[in-house]
């Protein structure tokens, strides 16, 4: 028999939403499965007195994102209450943000993070920046298509009128998810030539030619990119982010520094991250948040990995040290293991 979320994929833009490697995600799929006691459970959560958030947080954060939508369906059918609401009325602060995080689609939580970036005045440009800049192109076409179906306007629309200048121009090129798929034949005189480009476009000259580093940054292959910083180095005496520093000020140095360690090693740009979220005095919970919730199903123990190669000490602990309460139960569920 189908499930509830297989039938809402056929229907939805849910369907949009690429399959996940879930191989290298932290958070799995609970064995033996079963919606409607979960639903029951919760709902008996919620009333009790007081509220009862452990059994919250072990249901929420012990079961895969396909599962959590059908816990979601199961508690609508049998409370006649939606679940996101009763769950806003009963939890509070970083608790649930994360809670209400767990409960959306991938595509929808990526969507509903960019819209809250630019809501009100100001832009949160780090989150714009983040989600932008790391999505493959079938994420970036499930957050279009989210988008539009939560706000009823485009993505692109909001960003065009929320930023400016190069930096504009370089989150719709990204934004777009146009950006070619891996090809098995490397072309090396077009390494070579790509290389030379961004150099002659940037430290070899005086000002700097933005177009042409954004046209090679956003119409290139991750892999044809990877071959390009390493070959720049033959040409320019500084390497990519050093350049990008050189050349770029503001919003558009951000982004392209942020752009270049994503093309360099994804995970690593995500440990580093989250390190800075919780390094120094005070946690910048909002990052934390968003990076365990959108990268639990996909990537956590890759990311896990190079947080400990690179910080000697784990990402479990970090989070230990930094968080608590059922709040830091969550993120470490989340990250589902020590290293």
């Amino acid at each position: 028999m189908a499930t509830i979320h297989e039938i809402l994929c056929k229907l939805s833009l849910l369907g949009n939403e690429e399959v996940h490697h879930t191989a290298y995600g932290s958070l799995k799929g609970a064995p033996n499965f079963d919606a409607e006691k979960d639903a029951a459970a919760l709902e008996a959560a919620i009333k009790t007195k007081g509220v009862d958030e452990v059994t919250i947080v072990n249901i929420l954060t012990n079961r895969s994102n396909a599962q959590r939508q059908d816990i979601a369906f199961c508690y609508q059918r049998r409370t006649k209450k939606d679940l996101n609401s009763a769950l806003k009325s009963a939890l509070s602060g970083n608790l649930e943000t994360v809670m209400l995080g767990l409960l959306k689609t991938h595509p929808q939580y990526d969507a509903s993070e960019l819209k809250s970036s630019m809501k009100g005045l100001g832009t949160d440009e780090d989150t714009l920046i983040e989600i932008i800049c790391s999505r493959t192109n079938p994420e970036l076409h499930a957050i279009q298509a989210a988008y539009k179906e939560l706000f009823k306007t485009d993505l692109e629309k909001d960003i065009t009128s929320d930023t400016s200048g190069d930096f504009r121009k370089l989150m719709i090129a990204l934004a777009k998810g146009k950006r070619p798929e891996e090809n098995s034949v490397v072309d090396y005189e077009k390494i070579d030539h790509d290389a030379r480009d961004l150099y002659e476009a940037g430290v070899k000259r005086k000002g700097t030619d933005a177009a042409k580093w954004i046209s090679i940054m956003t119409e290139r292959s991750i892999p044809h990119l990877q071959k390009v910083f390493d070959r720049y180095k033959s040409y320019c005496p500084y390497d990519m982010v050093e350049s990008v520093k050189k050349e770029f000020n503001g919003d558009m140095e951000n982004a392209m520094v942020n752009l270049v360690q994503c093309i360099q090693n994804k995970h690593l740009y995500f440990a580093d991250r989250l390190y800075d979220s919780m390094k120094g005095k005070g946690t910048k919970d909002k990052m934390l948040i968003r990076i365990m919730v959108a990268r639990s199903e996909i990537d956590m123990l890759k990311i896990r990995k190079e947080f400990k190669k690179k910080y000697g000490k784990s990402l479990h602990y970090f989070i230990s040290q930094d968080t608590k309460g059922d709040y830091q139960k969550a993120l470490l569920n989340l990250c589902a293991g020590d290293d």
